[in-house]
């Protein structure tokens, strides 16, 4: 059953009317907020995490009145909060836009009273839910005109490094792992970058996607299907399996002192580590692993790094990467050291190699 609406249809807009405001508000609790939610937009929740839950259990046990009746009360109460604190300092002439999950009883209430005070505020037509079918559908479509030039290489070979320097150096980059805040392997959790929901994400990326110039080609490293525990859309995937591939070429060495320097965080704890790589089991022996651990336990970073690279990554990179991207038969290699200092060099020596043109930046990435 639809939830009635509290602000007239004169008061509702659409998405094409986001520009037109001062700030978009999400009344919607601080859990839903930081699920997803419109970039950019203030939270101000009219019912808290446990509100919201409560109101919810009342309306389906006891009664849809009372559950109402309390929800009002506790709405108003923050509102009523809100104009002292938060709104406080917002001119005679402010046009926000209000928006709740479906545009219903939460938004407009806040925007009625808004309206009543003589702010000129207007309600997101549908809620979060017009917003994130705009994701979905951008993400199912968007991708299909992008071309992908894709940097494919082994573990160490600095592909993440080298993307970031084409980005400094003003190529077009679109950055997978740094919005799924996950590197990608079984060791690619990023210290004190917890990943976003899969709502987050899928915004972040539909912004990302929407900012690229689609006459201009786009680098972006290789991947599979998921980033962690974060899915990549079918669209996207497809653009970048029939993009151009560039192999990523490092020396062992290279590759080895870059990795000491890129995961050193994981020796910090040891333990959590070894536990991490009792997920190999099934894909090498116990006692495999069990060296492995050895290693950590002895601070044996080089010499673990080395075995995990040979018997564990470069076989799986093997077995993978030939199978995704229809490109890599005809890849062009690029020789690359993750370690230098002239990150921007190298990136510009990648981009006249390829003939790719943009108006560079003299920055150097730092």
């Amino acid at each position: 059953m639809a939830s009635p609406t509290y602000s007239p249809a004169s008061l509702r807009c659409g998405l094409d009317a986001l520009g037109q405001f001062d700030e978009v508000i999400d009344v919607r609790s601080p859990a839903e907020y930081a699920d997803d939610h419109i970039p950019g937009a203030l939270s101000a929740p009219v019912l808290d995490n446990q509100e919201r839950a409560l109101i919810g259990t009342i309306y389906a046990q006891e009664s849809p009145f009372k559950a109402t009746r309390l929800g009002a009360a506790l709405v108003a109460r923050h509102i009523a909060d809100y104009l002292e604190t938060l709104f406080a300092d917002k001119p005679r002439n402010w046009r926000p836009l209000v928006y709740c999950w479906r545009g219903g009883k939460r938004s407009g209430a806040m925007t009625s009273w808004l309206n009543q005070i003589g702010w000129r505020a207007r309600q997101l037509d549908g809620g979060y839910k017009t917003w994130r079918n705009h994701v979905l559908s951008g993400l199912s479509s968007w991708p299909e005109g992008l071309r992908c030039i894709i940097l494919t290489g082994p573990t160490g070979s600095g592909k993440t490094r080298l993307l970031q320097s084409l980005g400094h150096v003003g190529a077009q980059t679109l950055d997978l792992e740094g919005l799924a805040c996950h590197r990608g392997s079984l060791l690619g959790d990023l210290p004190e970058c917890p990943q976003p929901s899969q709502r987050g994400f899928e915004t972040a990326l539909h912004e990302a996607i929407h900012a690229l110039k689609p006459e201009q080609p786009v680098f972006v490293e290789a991947e599979s299907r998921r980033i962690g525990r974060l899915s990549l859309p079918d669209a996207l995937l497809q653009a970048m399996r029939a993009g151009h591939c560039v192999r990523v070429r490092a020396d062992m060495p290279q590759r080895i002192a870059f990795l000491l320097q890129d995961y050193r965080h994981l020796f910090d704890a040891p333990d959590a580590f070894s536990q991490k790589l009792e997920q190999l089991v099934g894909l090498h022996s116990h006692k495999t692993i069990a060296g492995w651990q050895d290693m950590i336990a002895h601070d044996q970073r080089a010499e673990l790094f080395l075995e995990l690279v040979e018997q564990h990554y470069d076989p799986a990179y093997r077995r993978s990467s030939q199978t995704h991207y229809e490109g890599l038969t005809q890849a062009q290699d690029f020789i690359y050291d993750p370690t230098a200092n002239d990150h921007g060099t190298q990136a510009r020596a990648l981009m006249t190699q390829l003939s790719v043109g943009t108006s560079l930046s003299t920055q150097e990435p730092a």
